[in-house]
C-alpha cells in the first residue's frame, strides 16, 4: 500500500512537471531590463508587442514575425510591419488596444515612449522589458538582450557581430581622412540639429566628420543662423525626424548663403532619418551612407574611399 501511494505521488509529480513543460511560462524568469527594472519574462514568447518601430525591426531582423502581434503607429519596415496591428505611436500608445492582444511580453524604449505608459502597462498585469541605447555600441547589446530573452540569441549574435563588422570596415576605412565640418539640419523653422550627446552626432564621427554642434547643449538644440555661418560647415546634411520636408526648399533657403562652403561647394545632402534615428540594424546602413558622402569616391557616394593624410 505505501508503495502503491509513493508510486502515486511520483507519478502526480511526473505529471505536473510534463504539464510545465508543455506551458510557455514553464523557463520563465525575472531579468533586469537596460533600465534596471526587474521584468517577468516567458521562455520563448510567443505574443510579443513592439512599441518603437526600431524595436519592430529588430525583432523581425530575429526572425520573430510570426510572434509579433502589434507595433508602433511608425512601424514600416520591413514590409510585415505594415500589415501589423497598430498601438499607437511613441508618446500615444493605446492600453485597450495592447491589451486585446493579449501580449505574453511587451517590448519599449527609453527613447521616445513615456515612463508612465510604461508603468501603466504593468498596472495591467503585462510584462514590460525597456531597452535603453545611448550610445552606438549600446545597439549591438540592446540586439542581443531581445534575442535573449526571445529565444534568438544565437540570431542576435550572428546579426550584431554583422554589423560590427560593417561598422569598423567604415571607421578604418575613414580613421587617417581630413574630417569635414558638418552641420545636420532636423528642422528649419526654427533651424535644429543634434548635438554631441546624441547617436547620430556618434555616426558623423565614426564616418570621419566633425559635428559643429558637438559642443551645444542639449540632444536637438536651436542653432543660430549667424553661429552656423561662422563655423563655415563644409557639409549639410538634411535629416528630417518628419519626412515632409521638401529638399528643394530646403535648398532654396541655404542658396543665399554662398559663404557656406557647404552651399557654395553643392555638398547638401538628403539622408533617409530613418537610418540615423531608428537604434535598428539599419543604423550600419546610415553610417555607410554619411561616410559615402563625407568621403566619397571618384565615381559615386555609394561607399567610402581609401584616404591619406592628418586628422583634423
Amino acid at each position: 500500500m505505501m508503495r502503491h501511494r509513493a508510486a502515486m505521488k511520483m507519478l502526480r509529480i511526473a505529471s505536473i512537471v510534463a504539464a510545465l513543460a508543455l506551458c510557455p511560462f514553464a523557463h520563465a524568469a525575472t531579468v533586469m531590463d537596460e533600465t534596471g527594472r526587474r521584468v517577468f519574462v516567458p521562455d520563448a514568447p510567443r505574443r510579443i508587442v513592439s512599441l518603437a518601430p526600431d524595436i519592430s525591426e529588430i525583432l523581425f531582423a530575429l526572425g520573430l514575425e510570426k510572434e509579433i502581434v502589434g507595433v508602433s503607429q511608425f512601424s514600416d519596415y520591413p514590409d510585415a510591419a505594415k500589415g501589423k496591428p497598430k498601438v499607437g505611436s511613441y508618446v500615444s500608445l493605446s492600453l485597450e488596444r495592447i491589451l486585446s492582444l493579449s501580449p505574453d511580453l511587451v517590448i519599449g524604449t527609453t527613447n521616445g515612449n513615456r515612463r508612465e505608459a510604461v508603468n501603466r502597462l504593468e498596472q495591467a498585469g503585462l510584462n514590460v522589458y525597456v531597452v535603453n541605447p545611448e550610445r552606438f555600441s549600446d545597439i549591438y547589446r540592446t540586439i542581443i538582450n531581445l534575442g535573449r530573452i526571445t529565444g534568438r540569441e544565437t540570431a542576435a549574435r550572428q546579426l550584431a557581430d554583422s554589423m560590427r563588422k560593417r561598422a569598423e570596415r567604415i571607421v578604418s576605412r575613414t580613421a587617417s581622412c581630413p574630417r569635414p565640418k558638418v552641420f545636420v539640419q532636423i528642422d528649419s523653422h526654427p533651424l535644429v540639429t543634434v548635438g554631441g550627446s546624441t547617436i547620430y552626432s556618434e555616426l558623423i564621427a565614426m564616418a570621419g566628420g566633425h559635428n559643429i554642434a558637438a559642443r551645444a547643449p542639449g540632444k536637438y538644440p536651436r542653432y543660430n543662423l549667424e553661429a552656423l555661418i561662422s563655423k563655415q560647415p563644409d557639409v549639410i546634411l538634411l535629416s528630417p525626424m518628419v519626412q515632409r520636408a521638401s529638399r528643394n526648399g530646403d535648398l532654396d533657403f541655404w542658396s543665399r548663403w554662398q559663404s557656406i562652403p557647404a552651399v557654395r561647394n553643392s555638398r547638401i545632402h538628403l539622408v533617409n532619418a530613418d537610418l540615423t534615428d531608428r537604434f535598428s540594424p539599419r543604423i550600419v546602413q546610415g553610417l555607410e551612407e554619411i561616410a559615402g558622402i563625407l568621403h566619397p569616391e571618384r565615381t559615386g557616394r555609394q561607399r567610402p574611399r581609401e584616404c591619406s593624410g592628418r586628422r583634423r
